[in-house]
């Protein structure tokens, strides 16, 4: 197994990218805890700023790695409260792993499930033009909750109560006119853009901008513990409609009939 996430910086902005194409970066609990360390790297790295993250590839990230991490049994589940690895959630990535410097997402292709999270949990998005996002987590039965929490503080409101209720493919396009991501770049021009961007950051007095991000990292963090509070006691996991939506994606058929159970 190779290097699953690189980092490199130059000129005060770091480059963190996700580097498991050959599973379009699908995260499995190593993925996850190689992204962790290399946002632990930039946060501890005193020549770095700010930082871009990129994925390798056809596809910034498919999202969880379905067979990885979706198809357990319920005794897994019970075990470790989850699909996710207590030490590799990646909803902790931007309050523990990186404390307050600033995060640019520069997607590309695909952006699924459990990788929306976490480019909305980044500071500014700058999408290639005909990127592709889904909350995957509406039909395969786990709940979009958190996603339309992470959407809703973004700015896109009604948008974000749509697509997540749906689970419904959206373009970046559509993500840029509901005011959900910052820009959005012609093909292969997004990671330029989303590092001229950088730079001009990096350009400002560093604890300036950190006071920031501090500010919308502990709004956003608040915002996604109170949707948890609400959500986790559910245990979506562990129902028949998710199993049949994990067997239906593995299975490459349609999901259904759902029973609500």
């Amino acid at each position: 197994m190779g290097i699953l996430v690189d980092y490199g910086v130059e000129g005060h902005v770091a480059t963190i990218r996700l580097n498991r194409p050959e599973k379009r970066n699908a995260f499995d609990a190593d993925m996850v805890r190689a992204l962790s360390a290399a946002l632990r790297r930039f946060d501890e790295d005193h020549d770095a700023r700010v930082a871009v993250l990129v994925g390798e590839g056809k596809a910034f990230s498919s999202g969880a790695d379905v067979r990885a991490r979706q198809d357990r049994s319920r005794e897994e589940f019970e075990r470790l409260g989850g699909p996710q690895e207590p030490d590799a959630h990646s909803g902790d990535l931007f309050t523990r792993s990186v404390k307050w410097k600033p995060v640019i997402a520069a997607p590309h292709g695909y952006v699924m499930g459990l990788a929306v999270g976490i480019v909305l949990e980044c500071e500014i998005v700058v999408a290639e033009a005909g990127t592709m996002f889904q909350i995957t987590e509406t039909p395969r039965g786990l709940g979009g909750a958190r996603y339309w929490g992470l959407a809703h503080f973004c700015g896109a409101a009604a948008f974000a109560t749509e697509v997540a209720l749906t689970g419904r493919l959206f373009s970046a396009e559509e993500a840029y006119q509901a005011g959900l991501i910052a820009r959005v770049c012609g093909k292969g021009e997004h990671v330029a853009a989303a590092e001229e961007l950088a730079r001009s950051i990096a350009a400002n007095p560093p604890l300036s901008v950190r006071s920031t991000v501090r500010s919308r990292r502990y709004f956003m963090d608040n915002f996604e513990r109170e949707i948890a509070a609400q959500t986790d006691p559910l245990k979506l996991y562990l129902t028949e409609d998710f199993r049949e939506a994990v067997s239906a994606y593995l299975e490459k058929r349609p999901a259904g009939p759902f029973h609500g159970r």
